[in-house]
């Protein structure tokens, strides 16, 4: 593809060189007076002919053909009917001139979208080619798509990791700089889950595949990429249609203006006719249909090199004017590694029955206290001891250990049981264990501040942005939290309903744009809910980074503010080109009307402001 788009701008480029020699040449031999015997013929405009169809032949064809589909106000049928005019009416030089000038600018629209397209294009690199696979004992190299769950794949040095698993065997520094934009390596070995779409740097991975390709991270982020250019931001939607107002309605003024003033005025029609000409030229509206699609993909582009992608340019707009940010505290403002700090059994209970239920009922469940409890408990669990597992949402696990029924979660979930316990006025996370009815004890873990935290509160805040944090934890450690980064609102021991309807106050109340940042399943129906929903990508859960709009791709929170800035100069060069188009184009139209602007002004109104404006919105793509 890319090959193609060298190729098509290379046979541009050349066409609009030897264009521009016969220009100048005609011009040369214009002024030496060589051309002088075709003035006043009606086949006088045949030399000038010639460069017009090198350079902007595909613009007629393309014109034709959109009339044959119906599609008949576009810019390239002002184009066409603006240069033939000029033709007609004698002004062959300046025919020539706008069509080359316009094939010009043209290019450099191309080019300015492939620059921007590149950011976001080179995600495709990251897709996998194959899988080494032992097929008969011999190692194969085999489509991803035919590797399914439970298969085990070699991963060599050098090579990239083709679908999410965990490593078997082998250990081995990973650069993960395509995905997260951060070149930075990230040491794994056995037992650590890899993603795909990663770089082995050093040794060889043996990987057992948990995801089909189809569900692999780099097939979501593929899929997310190609669909971003279909999310329109209101401004670039407003732009679009204002197009197709616009377009016909200058065409009929132009009409009139060839037509009405010389019946009215008994003049000739020549004159009048050039100025609908140049009035067409001038009201080409290349400049905003061009530029602003072009700035917003161009930020779109900018943040995918920083490791965070944008879904479409209207999440980038609406980030750019988020009121309120929400954050979810697990994961997204902690670190989400959890460590027992210490037991409480009950009275009769001993601290290693305490943890062993605990371990157990937590033993298939993937959350990060789940794995901190299994990692406290010094025993093995048995798989074969462990049945009917269930989570019950937002507030624990309840499982069968040989034949008992037990639970571990929250305070909420003894509560519904009828069990009295303890509560504990420091701060930490506390898991409650019940076995058979009877309360078994508690374990109480901490989760550390995640690094950058306090800056990213503090940044928001200074650009006069509302923090609220929400949280399922409990109140004491919610508030040391809230506490320490100096969050304006916190709200703890919430369900995933709850969230829902805390964002759904906050909204009404005057909070939106609202944007809500998490990174668990439970975030799921918030991120849905917020006017702009961030999910952390790399250790997020699949069911977050697809309810989300914006996905921060190494999950570091100080990228927000990163994204939020990027968004507002987006969105700052967008109104410069659309302030820059019509202003300049408003003045230019009156002065053509009134027969004070010449075919040259039309083409610096039209032409010279594109390319301005484009160079304006490449300026959205530095990251």
């Amino acid at each position: 593809m890319k090959n193609l788009m060298e190729s098509e701008h290379k046979s541009t480029v050349i066409r609009l060189i030897l264009a521009f020699v016969l220009f100048g040449a005609l011009i040369a031999l214009k002024a030496f007076g060589v051309l002088a015997p075709l003035d006043g013929k009606w086949y006088s405009f045949l030399p000038w002919l010639v460069p017009y169809l090198i350079a902007g032949y595909d613009i007629v064809l393309e014109a034709i053909e959109n009339i044959f589909h119906g599609e008949i106000f576009d810019e390239d049928f002002l184009m066409m009917i603006a240069t033939v005019g000029a033709f007609a009416i004698g002004e062959n030089m300046e025919g020539a001139a706008v069509m080359i000038l316009f094939k010009l600018g043209e290019l450099f629209e191309d080019y300015a979208v492939d620059q921007s397209r590149d950011s976001i294009t080179e995600m495709m690199d990251i897709s996998p080619e194959y899988a080494n696979v032992i097929v008969d004992g011999v190692l194969k190299e085999v489509a991803p798509e035919e590797v399914h769950p439970g298969d085990v794949i070699t991963v060599k040095p050098g090579e990239r990791i083709p679908l999410d698993g965990v490593v078997m065997m082998g250990g081995s520094d990973l650069d993960t700089s395509s995905l997260t934009g951060e070149s930075r390596l990230r040491h794994v070995g056995t037992g650590d889950e890899v993603i795909s779409g990663c770089i082995n740097t050093t040794g060889t991975l043996q990987v057992k595949v948990t995801k089909e390709y189809a569900d692999s991270t780099v097939k979501r982020i593929l899929e997310l990429a190609e669909n971003a250019e279909e999310r329109k931001a209101k401004t670039e939607s407003f732009i679009t249609r204002f197009a197709r107002v616009y377009t016909p309605v200058v065409t009929i003024l132009a009409v009139l203006l060839a037509v009405v003033p010389p019946l009215l005025l008994h003049e000739g029609f020549s004159e009048w006719i050039r100025r609908a000409c140049t009035f067409l030229v001038i009201s080409c509206p290349c400049a905003l249909v061009i530029s602003v699609p072009l700035g917003f993909f161009a930020g779109i582009g900018a943040s995918s090199r920083i490791g965070v992608l944008v879904k479409g340019s209207n999440y980038l707009e609406m980030l750019s004017n988020v009121r309120t940010l929400v954050f979810d505290k697990t994961g997204t403002l902690t670190e989400g590694t959890f460590r027992v700090l210490r037991t409480v059994p009950e009275e009769g209970v001993s601290e290693a029955e305490l943890l062993e239920t605990a371990a157990g009922t937590e033993y298939y469940s993937d959350h990060p206290i789940a794995a901190a409890i299994r990692t406290a408990y010094s025993g093995k669990i048995q798989p074969e001891q462990v049945e009917d597992s269930e989570a019950i949402h937002g507030k624990g696990l309840r499982a069968k250990i040989s034949g008992s029924t037990c639970y571990a979660g929250n305070i909420s979930l003894m509560e519904e049981h009828g069990l009295a316990v303890p509560e504990f006025p420091e701060a930490g996370t506390v898991v409650y264990v019940e076995k058979e009815g009877r309360y078994l004890g508690a374990l109480l873990l901490s989760d550390g501040v995640k690094e950058g935290a306090e800056t990213v509160i503090s940044d928001l805040k200074k650009a006069g942005i509302r923090t609220v944090m929400l949280t399922g934890d409990r109140h004491e450690s919610a508030r040391e939290i809230a506490k320490k980064l100096k969050i304006d609102t916190y709200f703890a021991e919430l369900l995933p309903a709850d969230k829902v309807a805390h964002v759904e106050q906050l909204i009404e109340k005057g909070g939106s744009p609202l944007a809500f940042v998490g990174d668990g399943v439970n975030d799921a129906p918030v991120l849905v809910r917020s006017d702009v929903g961030i999910a952390m990508g790399a250790l997020g859960s699949d069911a977050a980074i697809e309810a989300a709009d914006i996905v921060l791709m190494d999950d570091d929170i100080r990228k927000i503010d990163r994204a939020k800035q990027i968004a507002q100069r987006t969105l700052r060069i967008v109104r410069q080109n659309i302030v820059l188009a019509l202003t300049v184009k408003f003045l230019v139209l009156i002065l053509g009307a009134f027969g004070y602007a010449n075919m040259w002004m039309a083409i610096f109104a039209d032409v010279g402001v594109m390319v301005i404006a484009v160079l304006n919105a490449m300026r959205a793509a530095r990251a």
